[in-house]
């Protein structure tokens, strides 16, 4: 007897109890979808993680004219999924630090959902003409690409041959979703046309050069998903009151830590904890959470100001999140998205931006401050 052989959770999670002499009641207490919206094989149930909220926060949008952006401030409370203690009391405090210095503002640069095919192109002569022909046939493969949906934009590609094999990495514009799946249905329809018009093969729909769940500085420098930029000058009066700290101490941590720290370690990325709060947003708002590892890339940046206040900003090149598709069409998921106001991609992005700008002011602070041991020893344990 197979857990394939049965047709509902229930019957899957009863043989699993029999089998295993374990009851599992609060799986099955936590399962509250209908099954047809769950994409999840050998379903048994569902389990939980606590949900805090932080917030509210200032979120200024620095898209459209300068005159818009007088009017794109608004506030969003945060959710996150976590079972670390401290993490929403963190990013909450860096929100009142934000709130009471002004605002923060935020830009969201959509890049598009990539996916990275290897070639058989057999030798460099036949791969630097496969990319030029690429280069000339690009508005029919845009056609191709968008045939297969009418949320899908082709947007470019990039190109790189080794020896015999030639790496493309396309990119997508995939309207409200995340788009992976879109992604890699819209490069299977090129690779056919490739196929029979430039008669190269496919030797892998990925050849590790989109490049997805997993940490790379391509990724890094050409960027994938949506690109996030948030900053804030806090005060210097309330980096003391609010923060318990100053901004030159802040200064030296970020300096040693984020920089230093980063480069001694051979680090791919130059920040606090960015993934922390991604992990924690996405796992929230129900997104791809293997996707996190794109999420913890990024750079944390301070500069001290002549009037002793502190600038802070942060830059993640690499944030596949969506507003549908996936996770997000979990009724408590929508119910999470929907603490944020977000009414798109972008501006679920721009919250984001924001939390993790909150949660690496905080950190900083508390690293400078030496309290990271006690909130943690006080909210953690």
């Amino acid at each position: 007897m197979s857990l394939n052989n049965f047709q509902q959770s229930k019957q899957r999670r009863n043989f699993l109890e029999k089998e295993l002499k374990v009851k599992f009641p609060q799986i099955a207490k936590a399962h509250i979808e209908e099954e047809e919206n769950i994409y999840c094989e050998n379903l048994i149930g569902e389990t939980t993680t606590p949900l805090g909220v932080a917030g509210p926060i200032k979120i200024q949008s620095l898209q459209g004219s300068l005159k818009q952006k007088k009017d794109l401030i608004r506030q969003s409370f945060i959710p996150l999924a976590t079972t670390e203690g401290a993490l929403v009391a963190s990013v909450n405090r860096g929100c009142k630090a934000i709130n009471l210095s002004g605002v923060a503002k935020v830009f969201v640069k959509k890049t598009g959902t990539t996916r990275g095919p290897v070639y058989d192109t057999e030798n460099l002569e036949k791969g630097l003409w496969f990319i030029d022909w690429l280069k000339k046939n690009e508005q029919e493969i845009k056609k191709e690409a968008e045939k297969t949906s009418s949320h899908l934009r082709y947007l470019k590609f990039y190109a790189k041959v080794v020896g015999g094999y030639t790496f493309i990495r396309f990119y997508f514009d995939c309207d409200e979703a995340m788009g992976m799946n879109m992604a890699t249905i819209a490069t299977e329809a090129i690779n056919r046309w490739i196929e029979k018009k430039a008669k190269i093969r496919c030797l892998s729909i990925t050849g590790n050069f989109c490049v997805d769940k997993k940490a790379s500085w391509l990724n890094f420098l050409l960027g994938r998903g949506q690109e996030l930029w948030a900053e804030v000058s806090l005060k210097k009066e309330i980096i003391n009151r609010v923060l318990k700290t100053s901004g030159e101490k802040m200064f030296e941590v970020w300096l040693g830590k984020n920089l230093i720290g980063s480069i001694l370690s051979g680090s791919i990325s130059y920040n606090g904890h960015f993934a922390n709060i991604v992990a924690a947003y996405f796992l929230a708002t129900g997104q791809d959470l293997a996707h996190v590892i794109e999420g913890s890339l990024g750079i944390t940046t301070t500069k001290l100001l002549p009037n002793g206040d502190l600038y802070f900003a942060i830059y993640l090149p690499a944030v596949m999140l969506a507003m549908v598709g996936g996770g997000t069409k979990l009724k408590i998921k929508k119910e999470a998205i929907a603490i944020t106001q977000a009414k798109n991609s972008r501006e679920l992005a721009e919250v984001l931006g924001a939390a993790v700008l909150a949660g690496e002011i905080s950190l900083l602070a508390s690293l400078a401050e030496g309290s990271l041991a006690r909130a943690h020893q006080k909210l953690g344990r």
